[in-house]
């Protein structure tokens, strides 16, 4: 009978140790299952924007191409690579006109600058907090698209351009948070020969042309909505 008990309760104990693992993985799987792999959000704000000088010779009168300042919305969806790290993409459009300046300024047509930016993002923080500030840059294009002229039609432009910004993401809920951000992206547009310089301590007293770069800039206040998943 001795073996017998043992191999009873040599039994009952196995039973509850597999009972015990199990509970343990059902409790477990909701929490791994409340760590977000990534977020989606969409935003709108107001953009300040910055043209760019050009040569009076090229068109009379005529000293800067700028877009105007005005209202901007868009889009970004991250996916979470660790805890803090993401990589994402980042559409934004905005709604502009296109300014020539000299003696006087005048807008010539209706522009739309649109933004194309791959991203990542690095956020303080840990995924369980309510409040969770963040930096992020990016690299892409700026699109720039105008309307007509006088029933004549205008060449869009899409030049390389980085993005930079911040903000905060603020958590009521696990699902649904809001999102306040400030971005900075220069769109290189041209370069003109600036100079030449030369260098004493090179064994081949090489000289070359200095460039001076053109940048357009756009400024961007904004506050979205996050959705996590």
């Amino acid at each position: 009978m001795q073996p017998d008990r043992a191999a009873f309760f040599g039994g009952v104990s196995l039973r509850k140790t597999v009972m015990f693992l199990l509970l343990a993985c059902l409790v477990a799987t909701p929490a791994l299952a409340q760590q977000r792999r990534g977020d989606v959000g969409v935003f709108f704000g107001w953009t300040f924007s910055e043209g760019v000088e050009v040569d009076p010779d090229v068109a009379e009168g005529v000293h800067k191409v700028s877009p105007t300042s005005g209202m901007s919305y868009g889009f970004d969806i991250n996916a979470f690579v660790t805890e803090q790290l993401t990589v994402g993409f980042l559409f934004n459009q905005q709604l502009s006109d296109l300014e020539i300046g000299g003696v006087n300024k005048q807008n010539v047509a209706d522009l739309k600058v649109n933004n194309y930016h791959g991203t990542v993002a690095y956020h303080f923080g840990f995924d369980s907090d309510t409040i969770r500030p963040f930096l992020y840059g990016g690299l892409g294009a700026t699109q720039y698209s105008p309307g007509d002229v006088m029933g004549n039609n205008i060449d869009g432009a899409t030049k390389f351009s980085s993005t930079w910004g911040g903000g905060v993401k603020i958590y009521p809920n696990r699902n649904v948070g809001v999102n306040l951000t400030a971005r900075w992206t220069p769109t290189f547009i041209d370069s003109d020969p600036a100079g030449l310089w030369c260098s004493p301590y090179w064994y081949w007293g090489g000289c070359f042309v200095v460039e001076e770069l053109k940048y357009s800039h756009q400024f961007q206040l904004a506050a979205g909505l996050t959705f996590g998943f």
